[in-house]
């Protein structure tokens, strides 16, 4: 099993900066993606960004140029820096690896508790 904890939202007002960090612990053989997803009430979860094992990054568009998603493998750390915030970035923010467990063939998604993020105008 494995499992994550986010920490670094909280409160702030529009044009301010917030850091995500999420790490990931347990069985882990291998991690091969992490990333971010946010949910807004009455919205579907939708992605953020993602990083791969080997760096390669990928951004919503509505994010693009402000939102900086880095990862520390050796730490199994995800992070997200957010600059530039706007009350439409408010959500809640969830960690979520696709990894593989140690003495399993497979690979799954694991998702962490969510972390809430409001931007105020």
């Amino acid at each position: 099993q494995v499992q994550l904890v986010e920490s670094g939202g909280g409160l702030v007002q529009a044009g301010g900066s917030l850091r995500l960090s999420c790490a990931a612990s347990g069985s882990i053989f291998r991690i091969n993606t992490m990333g971010w997803y946010r949910q807004a009430p009455g919205k579907q979860r939708d992605l953020v960004a993602s990083i791969s094992s080997g760096g390669s990054t990928n951004y919503a568009d509505s994010v693009k140029g402000r939102f900086t998603i880095s990862s520390d493998n050796a730490k199994n750390t995800v992070y997200l820096q957010m600059n530039s915030l706007k009350p439409d970035d408010t959500a809640v923010y969830y960690c979520t690896v696709f990894a593989q467990a140690l003495g399993d063939p497979s690979s799954y998604r694991y998702w962490g508790q969510g972390t809430q993020v409001s931007v105020s105008s």
